[in-house]
Order: structure tokens, then C-alpha cells, then sequence
């Protein structure tokens, strides 16, 4: 069975109804699961800017937490990273995957 990349964030009870707090978690969320699968493929953060079209600030900035891609670009990340992308999103806790396409 092939291993998922993924990390996950645990909302606070005293921040789960504050707005920001939530997508600031999923942020980070986001950009540490595609950083780990990202080095777990071996390539460097400028070849993965020329796979999605980005640049590789745009690449740093994401990873960093600090961007919430559109869905078109979760899927673009999802076929450059060549994993299925899964997200879960609910009260308690945020948690995404990226889960490799098997060989």
C-alpha cells in the first residue's frame, strides 16, 4: 500500500468559530503536506514551479502557509505532485494528504 504524505492541524476549542484561525490552519496545513511529498519526490521547489506553472516564490509561499490556492490550483498541485489530494475539514481538526498514484 503506498504511504500518504499528509499533516494535520488541531483547531483549538476557544478559535474553532473564528474564520481566520481555520484558514490559517489549513494553510499550513496545505503547504507543510506539499512540501513533505515534494521532497519525498526528490525534486527541488523550482522544479515544481515549472510542473504547476508557478513561480518559485509562489512555491515557497504556499509551503510556508502563507497562500490558499484556488481549486484549480489544488488540482494542478495534485497532478504535478502525482498524488491524489485528499482534505478533511471539520470542527476539531483540519488534515491533508497527498496520496501517491500507484506504480
Amino acid at each position: 500500500m503506498s504511504r500518504g504524505y499528509h499533516t494535520s492541524w488541531t483547531i483549538p476549542e476557544e478559535h474553532r468559530a473564528d474564520p481566520a484561525y481555520v484558514e490559517a490552519g489549513a494553510a499550513i496545513a496545505l503547504g507543510q503536506a506539499v512540501y513533505d511529498r515534494r521532497t519525498a519526490l526528490g525534486i527541488d521547489q523550482a522544479s515544481l514551479a515549472e510542473r504547476t506553472g508557478l513561480s518559485t516564490e509562489d512555491i515557497d509561499r504556499l509551503e510556508g502557509g502563507g497562500a490558499m490556492p484556488t481549486l484549480p490550483l489544488l488540482r494542478t498541485l495534485a497532478k504535478a505532485l502525482d498524488a491524489a489530494l485528499d482534505v478533511s475539514i471539520d470542527t476539531e481538526e483540519i488534515r491533508v494528504s497527498f496520496v501517491p498514484h500507484a506504480a
